[in-house]
């Protein structure tokens, strides 16, 4: 018998892992229905009542001033968590059993006068029009009679509904799905599946077991603090200024003989928060002494009040292209900082490279600003005839410069396709591009400006001055209603080659993916301090910082996933990527993810990043 239990209990752990990963997938489901976050607090019965009837339960008063005390001021995730346990939802044989002490004739049927008298005496005492709603759904038959048995299935049936409603919107929703982990525009929402290494002797032991900082709950309040296992804590200053104090060792006269080649590109913002960019190939024809650097594109004809993404960061991944795209092996990154450049400076042999743009979302991000008025983009002049804005041209020039990918003054057919890629998700093909070349100014085959700016005024003149589509073409461009570029960074990329002519070309216009993902990882892991969490052998914290920004990355060589709780309420003067001072992590079986990236609030004053990671 005893050799039986013990061949079984592998398949009961994982069937008891099952139904906890189910448990909490309820749970969440039904807590974002009611507030914002799993990291936000239920405030009030009203809530706390509403968040329980989401998750199927059908709680008394009672029930609710046993969990709500006078003392209770709110209740958080794992307290609602813990509430679920105890309170489980009746069945359909409870449900019976209750009806049937009223129904003592056992008929199978209430008498809506009888049914209204206790309702409305008893228990939870409910109001005349409450239990008037219930009886014109529950009225089957329009006999005056409620069939209790018909009832218990609709109730169940509803409850189920509901259930099953909550969890398909944590499903179907990406930014729902993205608050529920804290998660403002993260592209490493999945594991980065890593072979299992030996841990690294930077590795540091001596683990702080402080626990996030206590707060005052009653003691009848189910406690959160007994879910937290194991934690560690990091804690980095950084002066003011000096984010900027790194500078990149490049001396102009070194290198004025060194051959070079420039690259622009743009990240863009996406509705649901994720950002995508330009990649790149580089060809590097022979072995060469190389220094790479990718900053904020300051453009040159901004005519701006203000330019929102010069304060944006940026990082360049250098990765080796093998014999497939999917085998590409991450070489260095741009770690070195001079104000709002960063750079890289090593020598690579000949072949192919992979340059991935990379900024970390803490300044580029969803942001929600009162705009008083939208900016105008057309108008008629004497002659009735439609003419651009001042304001609009001025934005279009930008445009222009940012897709200019080449900076020659001209859009090719290669350039300009990006642009019709992302404003309107086709391509422009030979023929139209002729078409193009017909009626708008061109030289070498490529759009001058002027003839960037007439081919807009012709989509106006098409709308008869309806401005609908240059709108979604500025929205899709990062650009607000006032015409504010606030929801993309242009850049531009240097490479500066010893002994051979860098030739660097913009192939795709998208996500990051996996590949950036696995770069940023095994940048952190391999540059940054690790910790392990005392007492769970298979988790690390490595925190790296880099310049201006500080990313830490949890990587969990356990066979089970495991959920991180990440506190950042000690530190200040900080932002992350997140957008939430307190948020969870769930990292797979074997990989690594990444846990946030942080930043100044202000760099003009001393920042601390101190960040509390507990294994729950």
């Amino acid at each position: 018998n005893q050799k039986a239990t013990h061949l079984e209990n592998p398949q009961g752990k994982k069937s008891q892992h099952a139904e906890e990963a189910i448990f909490y997938m309820n749970c969440r489901a039904a807590y974002l229905t009611v507030l914002k976050s799993s990291l936000e607090n239920i405030k009030s019965k009203e809530q706390l009542s509403l968040v329980l009837q989401q998750a199927g339960r059908n709680p008394s008063q009672k029930t609710i001033n046993k969990y709500w005390t006078s003392q209770t001021t709110s209740l958080n995730f794992d307290d609602f968590c813990a509430i679920l346990k105890k309170e489980k939802p009746a069945t359909k044989n409870e449900l019976l059993e209750a009806f049937g002490k009223i129904d003592t004739d056992k008929a199978g049927y209430i008498l809506h006068d009888e049914l209204c008298e206790i309702l409305t005496t008893r228990g939870d005492k409910m109001t005349w029009e409450e239990v008037t709603s219930i009886i014109n759904q529950a009225d089957f038959n329009c006999s005056g009679k409620l069939d209790y048995n018909k009832f218990c299935e609709l109730y169940l049936t509803t409850s189920e509904q509901c259930c099953k409603a909550a969890r398909d919107r944590l499903e179907t929703d990406p930014r729902l799905r993205q608050q529920h982990f804290g998660n403002q525009m993260e592209n490493f929402c999945e594991g980065i599946s890593l072979p299992v290494s030996k841990p690294s002797p930077r590795v540091s032991r001596k683990t702080d077991h402080k626990l996030p900082k206590a707060d005052s709950r009653a003691p009848s309040r189910p406690s959160s603090a007994q879910s937290i296992k194991v934690s560690t804590s990091t804690t980095v200053t950084v002066g003011a200024s000096s984010s900027s104090n790194t500078k990149l060792i490049i001396e102009p006269d070194t290198m004025k003989e060194w051959q070079r080649a420039q690259c622009r590109g743009c990240f863009y913002l996406e509705e649901d928060g994720e950002i995508i960019s330009h990649k790149y190939r580089l060809h590097l024809p022979q072995r060469s002494a190389l220094c790479v650097t990718i900053r904020p594109f300051s453009i040159p004809r901004a005519e701006r009040k203000s330019c929102h993404w010069l304060s944006v960061d940026t990082a360049l991944f250098i990765l080796k292209e093998n014999e497939t795209q999917e085998n590409l092996q991450l070489v260095s990154f741009t770690e070195l900082q001079n104000k709002e450049m960063f750079g890289w400076r090593g020598e690579l042999g000949a072949g192919v490279y992979w340059l991935l743009p990379f900024t970390t979302g803490c300044r580029l991000r969803k942001v929600k600003t009162q705009i008083s008025g939208e900016a105008k983009l057309v108008w008629r002049d004497e002659d009735g005839e439609l003419t651009l804005t001042k304001e609009f041209r001025a934005a279009l020039l930008e445009i222009f410069e940012t897709i200019d990918l080449d900076g020659n003054g001209l859009l090719s057919l290669e350039e300009y396709n990006f642009f019709e890629l992302r404003t309107s998700g086709e391509k422009c093909d030979q023929e139209a591009w002729a078409v193009c070349k017909e009626n708008f100014e061109m030289k070498k085959n490529e759009l001058t400006r002027q003839g960037f700016l007439d081919l807009n005024l012709m989509e106006a003149n098409d709308r008869d001055g309806d401005p609908w589509d240059l709108w979604v073409t500025l929205l899709s461009l990062g650009y607000n209603k006032a015409l504010e570029m606030t929801e993309a960074c242009p850049f531009v990329i240097d490479i500066c080659a010893e002994r051979c002519k860098p030739r660097i070309k913009a192939i795709s216009l998208e996500a990051g993916g996996f590949q950036l993902s696995r770069a940023v990882c095994r940048s952190v892991v391999s540059k940054g301090e690790a910790k392990v969490l005392d007492g769970s052998e298979n988790i690390f914290i490595y925190t790296y910082r880099s310049g201006s920004r500080i990313t830490s990355v949890i990587e969990n060589q356990s066979e089970n996933k495991v959920i991180i709780h990440v506190n950042n309420e000690q530190s200040k003067n900080c932002l992350n990527n997140r957008g939430l001072t307190v948020f969870a992590v769930e990292v797979a079986p074997k990989s690594m993810m990444v846990s946030q990236h942080v930043m100044a609030l202000n760099e003009q004053e001393e920042w601390i990043y101190s960040c509390v990671h507990s294994h729950v």
